[in-house]
């Protein structure tokens, strides 16, 4: 039998008890049916096993972590992201050094690391929200009223106000980006929300113009917002633009298609850079912000020429017609995952299944600590398409080989049907990302096939 405890007070009425006690003289409490206190207090490891008894872990034979000699300090980690990569053209990728004590550090809140200038693409939160108006894709033109008023296109009734709700059910309308196609000649491009995330954050560009000697030129710019930025969705949009608009000025003037791509690239990066001047009291507000952010790839296509530039882990794929030829990936992802490939610490299908695999390593905007534009040009010797996207559709087709499985064989003959099948995939993959692709023929047509 059981020692009975020692109580002080009585457990009911707490009022004091004798030593022997039975039963609580003021309210009659059965005091023999409190519970004896545990003899231990065992401490839980954080993963919730109990620890060893000490005269039990006194046996354990725990492994000696081997220290230099004629110290007591531990030896130097050294961490996966300090170690250097390489790009496409076998060029150092440039090393991220800790900042100097004098150096500004990034703004609260940023999502870069000032040690290894990696960013995390990812928001602090699910960006996932459910649908409060009919999807854009399957829902009819939006009604207007008369005068051009726009109408919900939830209730049918009410009036759109000036911040795109409807001012009798309240439904947001969807919005211009959430679904955009653009077929322009010989190429066409297709950008969708996808299906988790509220707003479409990336963006897209295509043009096409006339080379001095009267060659025709195609150009293509895809942009994704980095989702753990301040404004994303507006600095895919001036990035993209700006970098079109570039490369539109500067090939029929004569500059060669891989210069023009450089400095498009750098103008995109003002232009997103320019994003992050705000009044001084705007930080006061919303200390935790950090400057807008995105990534860029472009393409230009002559008919003797292939041009890529890129900053970032949004892609550029080479698919021929004759499917019998290989497919190439043409450029190299400013990536944590790409960096542990090159250094040889992991294989492809390990570094991208690891949750650190789309932390980025560069990125247009004006927290980034280094500018390093990337281009290189081809001569494909063979017709096909370029495949210019962001990896919203390449994590469902990450390698070329399946990419070319995905892209219709008529591609360079339908390019807006093309894009549409490829968006297509990646909604069906389960659209957890914004996606965008742009499709352009190689060669660029003969000038009478060029629009105005």
């Amino acid at each position: 039998m059981s020692q009975m405890p020692q109580l002080s007070a009585c457990p009911s009425c707490e009022e004091p008890l004798e030593s022997g006690d039975r039963f609580c003289g003021a309210c009659g409490y059965d005091l023999s049916a409190v519970p004896a206190p545990p003899d231990d207090h065992p401490t839980l490891t954080m993963n919730g096993a109990v620890p060893l008894p000490p005269e039990e872990a006194a046996d354990v034979n725990w492994p000696v972590v081997p220290q230099p000699e004629g110290t007591e300090t531990a030896p130097t980690v050294h961490l996966p992201t300090d170690l250097p990569g390489t790009d496409s053209g076998g060029t150092p990728l440039p090393s991220h050094a800790p900042l100097p004590p004098n150096a500004p550090l990034p703004p609260t809140g940023s999502p870069v690391s000032p040690a290894t200038g990696v960013r995390f693409d990812r928001p602090p939160e699910p960006d996932e929200y459910p649908l409060q108006a009919p999807d854009p894709r399957v829902a009819a033109d939006p009604p207007t009223a008369g005068g051009g008023v726009k109408v919900c296109v939830a209730c049918r009734s009410g009036r759109v106000d000036p911040d795109g709700y409807c001012e009798n059910c309240g439904h947001a309308q969807p919005r211009e980006r959430d679904h955009m196609e653009q077929e322009l000649g010989p190429l066409a491009a297709v950008s969708d929300r996808g299906l988790r995330h509220h707003r479409n954050e990336d963006a897209f560009a295509v043009g096409q113009c006339v080379l001095p000697d009267g060659a025709p030129a195609l150009v293509a710019v895809v942009c994704d917002g980095v989702s753990s930025a301040t404004r994303p969705d507006a600095a895919s949009l001036a990035a993209s633009r700006q970098a079109g608009e570039a490369l539109l000025a500067a090939l029929p003037q004569g500059t060669h298609p891989q210069q023009a791509m450089h400095e498009a690239i750098v103008a995109a990066s003002h232009a997103v850079n320019s994003l992050a001047q705000e009044p001084a009291t705007a930080r006061e507000h919303a200390p935790h912000q950090n400057a807008p952010a995105c990534t860029l790839v472009g393409s230009v296509v002559t008919p003797t020429l292939l041009v890529v530039g890129w900053v970032g882990d949004s892609r550029a794929y080479w698919i021929p017609v004759d499917r019998s030829s290989p497919p190439a990936r043409l450029t190299e992802d400013d990536s944590w995952a790409a960096q542990m490939v090159a250094a040889g610490l992991m294989n492809e299908a390990e570094a991208y299944a690891d949750e650190r695999a789309h932390a980025i390593t560069g990125w247009l905007g004006a927290d980034a600590y280094e500018l390093e534009p990337h281009t290189a040009s081809f001569k494909p010797d063979r017709p096909g398409v370029v495949v210019v996207c962001t990896d919203g559709l390449w994590n469902y087709a990450e390698s070329a080989e399946e990419m070319a499985e995905v892209v219709p064989p008529d591609a360079a003959l339908r390019p807006l049907h093309s894009a549409q099948v490829l968006v297509g995939h990646a909604l069906d993959g389960g659209g957890h990302d914004n996606v965008t692709v742009a499709v352009v023929p190689f060669p660029a047509p003969p000038q009478g096939a060029v629009s105005g």
